[in-house]
């Protein structure tokens, strides 16, 4: 019995590495990056969060601010951080093999602070600024974005938050830099009573980023579960993105079981990468 559970339990493990890396191999091919936003382990340090991702089977990560960053290395994250340090947070990634692609939700209050933004998103190698920014500031944010050649994707947080609607996202970006666009948290318009497809298509073409969630009811209380298990209708926003030859950062963000959510960001990310593969 024993060689048949050890039999059963290889076989399974062996299909389980065929589903990843047909995901993966589709995930390359589609322009995805299957990641997670460090806020998911604010628990912990960022060093922590790191090895988390790896437990998790991801490799792309956003960093968010004030996130203490362990490792032996003093101090939070920050914008504001001199160049010692910035290279500190480097070597360290570097070291757990993992990519830095966004930073946020941050939304500097001044001129001068979005410029250092941005001066530090381009030391970091930081693709996507994931914000909300303020409407008087929006004029500077495009002229930034277009000088530094960095996208800002506008968050929503759930109404009555000033961009929880894709309508006030569009506002936002009309006339404005091609590289604004949204960051689409699926789970914050669900909890807004919006439906995931119906924004992404409204959004068609200016998603840059995604902050995943799948949630256990359609309600403001509603909290993160698997995905793939909950209301939210995981795979029908990835075949929409399909549709939209959307390319980019799907960021697992797992506001729930807050000290031990890394069983389930692992059984998320199964179940994404099994409806990736039939994709």
């Amino acid at each position: 019995m024993n060689s048949l559970r050890k039999g059963l339990l290889s076989l399974g493990m062996a299909a389980m590495l065929f589903t990843t890396a047909v995901a993966q191999k589709q995930e390359a091919k589609l322009g995805w990056k299957l990641g997670a936003q460090a806020y998911s382990f604010n628990r912990f340090t960022l060093t922590q969060a790191l090895d988390k991702l790896d437990s998790c089977g991801l490799q792309y990560v956003e960093c968010y601010p004030g996130q203490t960053i362990g490792g032996n290395i003093e101090g939070k994250m920050d914008f504001k951080m001199d160049a010692a340090k910035r290279q500190q947070v480097l070597d360290l990634l570097k070291s757990k093999k993992k990519t830095l692609v966004a930073f946020g939700v941050v939304s500097p209050r001044s001129e001068e602070e979005w410029k250092q933004l941005f001066e530090f998103a381009k030391a970091m190698n930081i693709q996507i600024i994931t914000s909300e920014p303020r409407t008087q500031d929006l004029d500077l944010v495009s002229r930034l974005c277009d000088e530094y050649k960095i996208k800002v994707a506008i968050h929503d947080h759930p109404k009555p938050s000033h961009y929880w609607s894709p309508d006030s996202v569009l506002a936002a970006i009309k006339g404005r830099s091609q590289y604004m666009g949204a960051c689409a948290d699926i789970g914050h318009w669900v909890r807004s009573g919006l439906d995931p497809i119906e924004c992404l298509q409204k959004l068609n073409g200016r998603v840059y980023s995604l902050h995943l969630k799948d949630l256990h009811e359609k309600s403001r209380q509603g909290h993160d579960v698997v995905w793939g298990t909950g209301v939210c209708n995981i795979e029908g926003v990835l075949k929409e993105l399909k549709k939209q030859k959307f390319k980019g950062l799907f960021s697992a963000e797992y506001e729930y079981n807050w000290f031990n959510s890394v069983p389930e960001i692992r059984e998320s990310v199964k179940n994404v990468r099994g409806m990736i593969s039939k994709l």
